[in-house]
């Protein structure tokens, strides 16, 4: 395997809530020895500074996570920021951005998009947060209808809807989280660290 230091690799994993998306980005990042940025994790940050308790799993599906999201609604500066950040990073290069947001704004760079349906998405949220599949459904479509809103004013894009930034699109409805980390493994290694495409 090439190393990433050989030449500026970016690569952008995105996927709603329930994909597996960060587990499986860490991992990537960790193995391909690139730089882990999470478009979530800063929001996080941001919400601490706001005076949140953000140390909770599963607390963007909390009932602070969303009223922070409606904040973020009525103020686009706090999305605006972390974009404006992550962008930088990705000129560095060498890294692996989780988020949302990058495919649509960087022209360069591998992009992955993990596929899975709103009914599983949300039994995996219930497992991880504990609490019902209903209630998960239930807060999974608000989250996600706040933040197609965000997006869609700051950038003009519908997220989980247009496809079109993405090398690759993988449904992982029937797939455990290492199949799709073998899987993944296996794009990188020729798509990216073999091809010199990102």
């Amino acid at each position: 395997m090439n190393s990433a230091k050989e030449k500026r690799i970016v690569v952008c994993i995105s996927g709603m809530a329930g994909t597996g998306k960060s587990t499986l980005a860490k991992k990537l990042a960790e193995k391909y020895g690139l730089k882990y940025y999470s478009g979530g994790d800063s929001l996080k940050a941001l919400a601490a500074e706001e005076g949140c308790n953000v140390s909770s799993n599963g607390w963007w599906e909390s009932p602070e996570g969303l009223a922070f999201l409606r904040q973020r609604e009525n103020d686009l500066k706090f999305d605006k920021a972390i974009d404006d950040k992550l962008l930088e990073y990705a000129q560095q290069g060498n890294v692996l951005l989780d988020s949302w947001t990058m495919p649509w704004l960087l022209k360069t760079g591998f992009k992955i998009w993990l596929l899975a349906s709103i009914e599983k998405r949300a039994e995996r949220v219930a497992q991880r947060d504990k609490i019902t599949v209903e209630d998960a459904l239930r807060i999974l479509k608000e989250k996600e209808a706040r933040t197609k809103a965000i997006y869609q004013k700051l950038y003009g894009f519908t997220l989980g809807e247009d496809f079109a930034p993405f090398n690759l699109v993988l449904d992982t409805d029937n797939l455990t989280a290492e199949e799709v980390f073998q899987v993944l493994c296996k794009v990188l290694d020729n798509a990216v660290f073999c091809s010199g495409k990102a």
